[in-house]
């Protein structure tokens, strides 16, 4: 039984997502997040009829949205704390 190359993909996504739910630092957290996300969306693009794929697409994408979101939030909050010390 072999293992497609979208098999490998959806199983190495749903790793690192399952990594980045274990992990204590939020700003990692995210990052790793957006990787497993942006695997799973290219995951949902290998489907032969798209429409197959499209809710994974269209859901990590949103979280990928709402990951970076709150990165660049973050970021903005560093800034200001580290010019108010």
């Amino acid at each position: 039984m072999e293992i497609s190359a979208l098999e490998y993909v959806g199983y190495t996504a749903s790793i690192v997502v399952a990594i980045s739910f274990v992990m204590k630092d939020m700003y990692k957290l995210r990052i790793v997040n957006i990787i497993g996300c942006s695997l799973f969306a290219a995951y949902g693009c290998m489907f032969e009829d798209l429409r197959t794929g499209l809710p994974v697409i269209l859901t990590n994408v949103a979280i990928i949205c709402v990951n970076t979101f709150y990165l660049f939030k973050m970021s903005k909050e560093k800034d200001v704390s580290e010019v108010a010390d």
